[in-house]
């Protein structure tokens, strides 16, 4: 299978380092983090598209699960393996749900923005969760105070990661990821925001350089709270079948 990083050929100036999410945190307010607290432990867990593991190895540590992952580019399952993680080369089937499944939940971190037809992947997912199961998801926030900046000057900046990243092909807000999964036949029942201080376009911003990094954290933290959908940087969900 060849890399989903071949969806940003031409927006870039180089291809995308394929390493650039490697580092998760382990603070409340991120990623790794809040998908674990939507996830019941000891569970059994399907993580699509896991990429290097990163996630999946915190999310493991986190919550004592039985994690199976599956991942399309294999220069990274070839970083994830070795990380012990049990992750299989290839895109999500039938076949590979009736052979693995079930699973009580169903992980897409940071994924179904890569996806040309993300609603797809997630109605066959939900053919591979136990009877009790959930979707947990996480996407970039496009509604986030940066892009509405940068689209009232005028400016759509691609990027090698985060938010603007030039490998993303869907865009979601709060609403329209909501509405993704009713039209799919779920129901959200969680709705978390992540936080994410070390933007790359929080360095070049005002106030936001002038001030040190921890800081930059109470502040912006407190922002999120208040304003989710202009501060936080994803939308982290867990979505349950009706």
């Amino acid at each position: 299978m060849t890399s989903p990083d071949q969806n940003a050929t031409g927006f870039l100036d180089r291809p995308p380092d394929y390493l650039r999410y490697e580092n998760q945190s382990r603070d409340p307010d991120d990623v790794g983090m809040k998908l674990a607290s939507l996830i019941r432990p000891k569970s059994r867990i399907l993580d699509v598209g896991c990429g290097t593991g990163s996630i999946t190895e915190l999310i493991e540590r986190e919550t004592g699960a039985s994690i199976v992952g599956i991942e399309p580019d294999p220069e990274r399952v070839a970083v994830a393996r070795e990380r012990g993680l049990n992750v299989v080369e290839g895109i999500l089937s039938l076949e590979f749900l009736e052979q693995f499944g079930p699973f009580e939940t169903i992980v897409f971190a940071d994924v179904l923005e890569h996806l040309p037809n993300p609603g797809e992947q997630v109605l066959l997912a939900r053919t591979g969760l136990a009877a009790d199961g959930s979707i947990v998801a996480s996407v970039p926030n496009i509604a986030h105070w940066f892009t509405r900046v940068n689209l009232l000057r005028g400016r759509f900046v691609y990027r090698d990661c985060g938010i603007m990243d030039a490998t993303h092909l869907r865009w979601f807000t709060r609403d329209t990821l909501h509405k993704f999964f009713e039209n799919l036949g779920f129901r959200v029942t969680d709705h978390l925001y992540t936080v994410n201080t070390g933007m790359i376009d929080y360095y070049p911003s005002i106030p936001w350089k002038w001030l040190p990094i921890d800081i930059r954290y109470w502040v912006i933290r407190r922002l999120a709270r208040r304003f989710p959908t202009l501060f936080g940087c994803q939308h982290v969900v867990k979505a349950v079948p009706r």
